[in-house]
């Protein structure tokens, strides 16, 4: 059966390409922004929020001049946040806790709202073995995406869009994600993969970055260095403006009045998107391409000549991209990456990688004058936040079916903000504009 709907659609590719074809000319005509975007990148302006801001530009003499890169928490600079932290301190749950209610927990706050993250990753009962144990597959996304949903079935008010009982979901989809991810990598490594399976219990009283480092490692032993990194990582990750694609999609499927299981899954959909979540994966595979071909990472001229290459389209991937390089937003240089960066170097310096960060620093250094010279263009590329993050998870020893994952447990975060927002805000639903072109026969 499968062999004859695969026949029956090769078939009728055609007369759909035919005819859901739309001429480029048509957009220009009508006024159209592919991708919600004008032909300057600048976002179509689709919402109001109060929860985080992105700046990449300001004006000068009554021009509009790219600038250094700022996101925003709820009025705090992600930098400032990080250095309010000591050496020892992580801050998830505190970020978290600042994004969901809008301000800054006092001490006996923020002890109670981590106690209650703790105590909220215990998954119901027989639902590690029935539900994430049962279709076990190297897509963790959409093993999560499935446990979300099957999740609803154990809520006796699943279907309550009140603020303070998807208040009560949001955090306690947040405290399971770990769970999720690290539980659904486990059943594949078992199941497809035919390794060992461990199932460590989440331990209440440690952060969620402990946990995951934790729950992964068949000993449950981790450093104070590695939970730190990722913990930074995770709190870089967690918001990123409302213009994001699956925050978008949060609040779309959020102001149609459904569920929060509904709302974070489809999120979930979004995110596994290579466009949107997979970047980080992209940029380990073209590294791993230039050791293959690059003999000696401190020779600048060789690692240029190479990447010369890929971005003339004769080596890698063909695609004549640099990955890690340049943002949507972004020009002049991606805050998260200059704030992240002394951190992947901390834990290179420990984990004795100090070769491969040369290597990463050089292609730092050398891609976005290669880019301006081919492109031909003065704007600047910058490296972005997930140019070092798959890195990171590398020398953390978190496969990469698990690189999404962990976008996704910091992300939810932000998607649970932008929820409660929206509930708050307003009861309309988010109905876009389309023309139509159609032909009439």
């Amino acid at each position: 059966m499968m062999e004859r709907m695969n026949n029956y659609a090769k078939k009728h590719e055609e007369p759909c390409r035919r005819n859901d074809m739309i001429s480029p000319r048509l957009y220009e005509e009508y006024g159209v922004n592919l991708g919600l975007r004008d032909e300057k990148g600048n976002g179509v302006l689709t919402g109001l929020t109060r929860i985080s801001k992105i700046v990449s530009s300001k004006i000068e003499n009554g021009q509009k001049v790219p600038c250094d890169g700022q996101l925003w928490y709820r009025g705090y600079r992600v930098e400032d946040l990080i250095a309010m932290l000591d050496d020892k301190e992580l801050g998830f749950e505190k970020a978290a806790y600042l994004l969901l209610m809008g301000e800054m927990p006092s001490q006996g706050e923020y002890e109670e709202f981590f106690r209650l993250i703790g105590e909220s990753r215990t998954l119901p009962p027989n639902f590690t073995r029935g539900v994430i144990m049962r279709k076990p597959g190297a897509d963790i996304m959409n093993t999560m995406t499935r446990s979300i949903l099957n999740l609803a079935a154990y809520d006796e008010q699943a279907m309550d869009t009140s603020v303070p009982n998807s208040l009560r979901q949001c955090i306690q989809l947040i405290s399971q994600f770990p769970v999720l991810a690290v539980y659904g990598y486990n059943a594949y490594n078992y199941y497809v993969n035919e390794s060992s399976m461990i199932i460590h219990n989440p331990e209440p009283a440690l952060s969620t970055a402990e946990n995951i480092l934790r729950m992964l490692r068949p000993d449950k032993q981790y450093t104070q260095v590695e939970a730190k990194v990722l913990d930074t990582a995770l709190l870089l990750h967690m918001e990123h403006g409302g213009g994001n694609n699956s925050t978008f999609t949060t609040r779309v499927v959020t102001s149609s009045g459904s569920d929060t299981y509904s709302t974070i899954a489809a999120a979930m959909s979004s995110l596994k998107g290579p466009k949107h979540g997979g970047a980080n994966i992209k940029v380990m595979e073209m590294m791993a391409d230039i050791r293959e071909h690059v003999k000696d990472y401190a020779d600048k001229e060789e690692l240029a000549a190479y990447l010369s290459k890929i971005l003339a389209g004769e080596a890698f991937d063909r695609r004549k991209l640099i990955y890690g390089m340049g943002h949507a937003v972004y020009t002049l240089s991606d805050p998260r990456e200059r704030v992240f960066k002394q951190y992947v170097q901390r834990l290179a310096e420990a984990k004795g990688r100090q070769e491969d960060m040369l290597l990463y620093q050089n292609v730092e250094d050398l891609a976005p004058v290669l880019i301006s010279e081919k492109r031909n263009r003065s704007r600047d590329s910058s490296p972005n936040v997930d140019f070092y993050s798959g890195f990171v998870y590398e020398m953390l020893g978190i496969p990469q079916e698990l690189y999404t994952a962990m976008f996704a447990v910091a992300r939810i975060v932000g998607w649970s903000a932008h929820r409660i927002e929206e509930l708050i805000c307003t009861d309309k639903i988010i109905r876009p504009a389309y023309m139509s072109v159609m032909e009439k026969r």
